[in-house]
């Protein structure tokens, strides 16, 4: 690049010899302003989440963040960092959480979750930006292993609201099985509504089950700019292609893209900026990736559900994803 070319960069001849080291972006937005936008497009989901399932829905939400919030202050207390509380990054990672939960989950597995996804999956790493898998879903997976039954112990909103169910107590011999778990069980006309699945009145985590709140909540985003369409669109549409090619029937594919995780997932954890891929090329090839897994997981494995699976798997990857797709830098880093 020539000197006398440099004019509509308000830095200096000496520094565009010089590329710096990332982040590039040029931006006002502060982690702080993305995390608020984060926890507004929630919002929806949490609604739904307690009309739903009641206001136990509050309880385990309020659980998580607490805990999440905590463990992120002892933590860098302790190792004697700056404390970032105030970033919101620990509310959004506990709010994830909790919609990754059923209603009736124990307080205190949650809890123990939500200590986990912050102290070792994101402190123990360096903190925010350094995590190598989305905090919340590798909470989701420790759990899983964990405590199996009672994360899959998911409870009908119909049993509810007509006070069938009204303690812990009551809940065991109630659980509902998931439009999923109907699928797999190859039973189809055991399946719900089409449109109750789309408003959320059925059974599931609590912030899962409602499609519509998680669209308002991804088109928030979207117009915020807070992410792109990209991600989620196609990690979706993939989801779908690959269900067909493994046999799914075409009739029974909207129910797999409104059951499950997948658009909780695709919108809110899939877009996760530490865990992505940094360019576009390289968050097209993330998508594809988690669309082809959750399918293949859903169709071949034991388990019907594949999202947390999906997503935790190509973050891994992420690493090779960058380097196979990153463009070369012209200049001397400084």
């Amino acid at each position: 690049m020539e000197n006398n070319k440099i004019t509509k960069d308000p830095i200096t001849v000496n520094e565009a010899r010089f590329v710096s080291l990332a982040p590039h972006i040029r931006s006002n937005d502060t982690v702080q302003k993305i995390m608020l936008d984060v926890i507004i497009a929630l919002v929806p989901a949490m609604i739904a989440a307690v009309y739903f399932f009641g206001m136990r829905s509050i309880l385990l939400i309020l659980t998580c963040v607490v805990a999440c919030v905590a463990a992120e202050y002892i933590t860098q207390s302790a190792l004697k960092k700056t404390v970032q509380i105030k970033d919101l990054s620990a509310v959004v990672t506990g709010i994830l959480i909790a919609l990754n939960m059923p209603q009736s989950f124990p307080l205190w597995m949650a809890a123990f979750g939500s200590v986990f996804s912050i102290l070792i999956v994101k402190e123990c790493f360096g903190g925010i930006g350094f995590n190598f898998m989305n905090p919340a879903l590798a909470a989701r997976l420790v759990l899983m292993a964990s405590w199996p039954k009672q994360i899959t112990d998911y409870i009908s909103p119909e049993l509810l609201k007509q006070g069938i169910i009204t303690s812990a107590a009551t809940m065991d011999g109630v659980s509902y099985a998931t439009p999923l778990q109907v699928i797999a069980s190859g039973d189809l006309s055991k399946l719900p509504a089409i449109s109750d699945m789309f408003i959320g009145n059925i059974g599931g985590v609590i912030g899962e089950t409602s499609a519509i709140a998680l669209l308002i909540g991804f088109v928030y985003l979207v117009v915020r700019k807070v992410i792109s369409w990209e991600i989620p669109v196609i990690y979706v549409a993939t989801t779908a292609i690959c269900l067909g090619i493994l046999g799914i029937p075409v009739n029974v594919i909207p129910y797999e893209l409104l059951a499950g995780g997948l658009l909780l997932g695709a919108i809110f954890m899939a877009t996760d900026y530490t865990t992505n891929p940094i360019n576009r090329k390289g968050r097209i090839i993330f998508a594809l990736g988690c669309g082809i897994l959750t399918a293949v997981i859903r169709v071949k494995a034991s388990l019907p559900e594949g999202v947390s699976y999906a997503i935790c798997l190509m973050n891994l990857a992420t690493p090779l994803i960058d380097k196979l797709t990153i463009t070369s830098a012209y200049g001397e880093a400084k």
